[in-house]
C-alpha cells in the first residue's frame, strides 16, 4: 500500500487526510508507505514573518509533524529548480510536469489531492484550485514515458511502467458549499495523533489562521484546548453534509481521473469506512459508470 498526498500547502494534509493515512498505517503495518508533496513555498502564509523566515518555518513543521506521522515529506519544485510560490501558481506543463515526475517516482496506488469545484456558488482557495486542475491534467499522462522528457530527460534504457494510481479527493474547507463524498471514513481511533502533528504548526494555528479569520478566539491556549478546537473543526465537517454523528470522520469522493478500483478493493483498502454513512451502493453504481467507460 502506497498513498500519496499531494497539497498546496504546508498543513493541508492534517487538516484532511491525516487521520485516513495513520488508520492505513496501522491496517498495512509493514507494507505501508505514505508521502506528502506541498506544491508551494509557503512564504505567505504570514503576517509579521518576512516571506524567507515563514517559507523556512513552515517546512521545519512539516517535517516535525512528518516525524509523528512516519511519512515522507516533498517539497515541490517546478522542473527548473525554482519554488512553487503561494499565489503564483499555474496549471500549466510546468507544474504538470513536476507534478509528473514525482509521482513517477514514488508510484503510488492511490493520491489524494484537492477537489475541483463542480458548483460555481463554491468558494475556492487560489492555490488548492490550481494543484486540483494540474493533477486533473496530469493523471492520464502519469504512464505516459516521454511526455515531459524535454524537463526531465529520460535516462537510458527501457520506459518503467508506472501503474495508474486511484485518485481521491478529500473535503476541501475552502470549497464552502461545494463538498460532497464517496466515503467517510472514521478517525476516532486516529485523532490523537491528528492533533499532535497539527500541533507542529504552530505558525498557523496560533499565529496565522486566527489572524487572518479575523477570529482571534480560535487561538488555542494550550494542546489540550487545540484538541477541542480540533474535535469542533470535524464536527463542522459533519455539520456542512448533513451528517449527524459524534463520530469524527475524513472524507473522500473517488474520481475518474485515474485508476477505477472495484468497490471490493476499496472496502480492503481501506480501514474505518463508515458503512452507515458511506452509500456503498450508490457507489458502487458510480464505479460499474466509470468502469463503463475506460477504452
Amino acid at each position: 500500500m502506497r498513498i500519496q498526498n499531494i497539497h498546496a500547502h504546508f498543513d493541508d494534509f492534517e487538516f484532511t487526510a491525516g487521520g485516513t493515512f495513520e488508520r492505513l498505517r496501522r491496517h498495512h503495518a509493514g507494507t505501508f508507505a505514505a508521502e506528502v508533496v506541498v506544491c508551494t513555498d509557503g512564504a505567505a502564509g504570514h503576517h509579521l514573518l518576512t516571506r524567507e523566515e515563514t517559507a523556512q518555518i513552515r517546512l521545519e513543521e512539516q517535517r516535525a509533524s512528518a516525524r509523528i506521522g512516519q511519512y515522507g515529506v516533498k517539497q515541490l519544485h517546478y522542473p527548473d529548480g525554482s519554488p512553487c510560490l503561494e499565489g503564483y501558481l499555474e496549471a500549466g506543463p510546468r507544474l504538470q510536469a513536476a507534478l509528473w515526475k514525482v509521482i513517477r517516482q514514488f508510484k503510488p496506488d492511490y493520491i489524494v489531492c484537492p477537489p475541483v469545484p463542480a458548483d460555481p456558488i463554491s468558494g475556492v482557495h487560489l492555490d488548492h484550485l490550481t494543484v486540483a486542475q494540474a493533477m486533473r491534467s496530469v493523471a492520464f499522462l502519469i504512464n505516459v514515458p516521454h511526455v515531459y522528457t524535454p524537463e526531465f530527460p529520460e535516462e537510458k534504457g527501457i520506459p518503467e511502467f508506472i501503474k495508474t494510481p486511484v485518485i481521491l479527493n478529500p473535503y476541501d474547507p475552502y470549497m464552502r458549499g461545494g463538498n460532497t463524498f464517496d466515503l467517510a471514513i472514521r478517525i476516532d481511533e486516529a485523532f490523537d495523533l491528528i492533533a499532535e502533528t497539527s500541533w507542529c504548526h504552530q505558525s498557523q494555528i496560533i499565529e496565522w489562521l486566527p489572524w487572518v479569520s479575523g477570529r482571534t478566539s480560535l487561538v488555542p491556549k494550550d494542546f489540550a484546548d487545540w484538541k477541542r478546537l480540533l474535535r469542533d473543526r470535524f464536527q463542522r465537517q459533519n455539520q456542512d453534509l448533513g451528517i449527524q454523528s459524534d463520530h469524527l470522520h475524513e472524507f473522500f469522493v473517488l474520481t475518474g481521473w485515474g485508476s477505477c478500483p472495484s468497490l471490493d478493493q476499496l472496502l480492503e483498502d481501506f480501514p474505518g469506512i463508515d458503512r452507515n454513512i458511506s452509500d456503498l451502493p450508490v457507489l458502487k453504481a458510480k464505479i460499474d459508470r466509470l468502469n463503463r467507460s475506460i477504452d
